[in-house]
């Protein structure tokens, strides 16, 4: 599990256009890192979009989005293209949710991760997060008030 004052656990995956995205590669820069289950699905696709619709606080704040799940890349592309997500959808296909995992968010029974989100500042500190159930859809004024407390 991770803290609101750890290190936020460094990884390498794959975005939706197979380029690698590394947590450590953007120190410096604020991150919001998104959990979400399912590619496609109607909680997720709402969430998504309201991040894209709302990209301009995260982008005011100098934060780095990026929406991870355990779909394959190439599901993050389609999904991407379809709803005109701009952001960085990252792939933990294989092994199979190995970064949810190392938050504490994987559920093993429907093998996705949960609905977490960390913001982390441009020194890898986790300095807020949510976590919420499979089904259970998270509230992007929080992102706001959460970014809006960062240095």
């Amino acid at each position: 599990m991770v803290e609101v004052g750890a290190e936020a656990p460094d990884f390498t995956l794959k975005n939706q256009h197979g380029q690698d995205v590394s947590l450590s590669g953007l120190r410096g820069r604020n991150v919001v890192v998104v959990f979400y289950p399912f590619a496609f699905s109607g909680i997720c696709t709402g969430e998504l979009c309201e991040i894209r619709d709302n990209l301009a606080v995260f982008n005011d704040a100098d934060a780095e989005v990026l929406a991870i799940s355990c779909d394959p890349m190439f599901s993050l592309r389609a999904w991407a293209d379809q709803d005109g997500y701009e952001f960085s959808m990252l792939s933990d296909f294989w092994p199979h949710g190995e970064v949810a995992k190392a938050y504490g968010i994987f559920q093993e029974g429907p093998g996705a991760a949960a609905r977490g989100t960390y913001v982390i500042d441009r020194e890898g500190i986790v300095r807020w997060k949510v976590e919420n159930g499979l089904g259970e859809a998270r509230d992007l004024a929080a992102y706001r008030e959460a970014l809006e407390s960062l240095p």
